[in-house]
């Protein structure tokens, strides 16, 4: 069973930046594809960006685009979503997912972590 953690989040101003963390544990995560989504009050979960772990090949939502990047550390075990020039419309709960290769479903996910953009 795998079971992921993230952190990170926060209560930031809009233009700045917050680093997310999401650590799994549980089981390698190499042959598994990362996901990060969120969720606005009264609005339904959206997609954010996705990296398949073994070869680190990333894939934004068009809003993020040039302001989000994920990651990961091998080393660390730990997957990254770095967010700079965040917008009051990114507030929302994070949340970190995992679905192995050639799945669809994310079948791991995280407790989620609360962003925060003041305007």
């Amino acid at each position: 069973q795998v079971q992921l953690v993230e952190s990170g989040g926060g209560l930031v101003q809009a233009g700045g930046s917050l680093r997310l963390s999401c650590a799994p544990s549980g089981d390698t995560l190499i042959n598994y594809v990362m996901g990060w989504f969120r969720q606005a009050p009264g609005k339904e979960r959206e997609f954010v960006a996705r990296i398949r772990w073994s070869v680190g090949t990333a894939y934004y939502a068009d809003s993020v685009k040039g302001r989000f990047a994920i990651s990961r550390d091998n080393a660390k075990n730990t997957v990254y979503l770095q967010m700079n020039n965040l917008k009051p419309e990114d507030t929302g709960v994070y949340s970190c997912a995992a679905r192995p290769l050639a799945t669809t479903d994310y079948k791991f996910w995280g407790q989620g972590t609360q962003v925060t953009v003041s305007s």
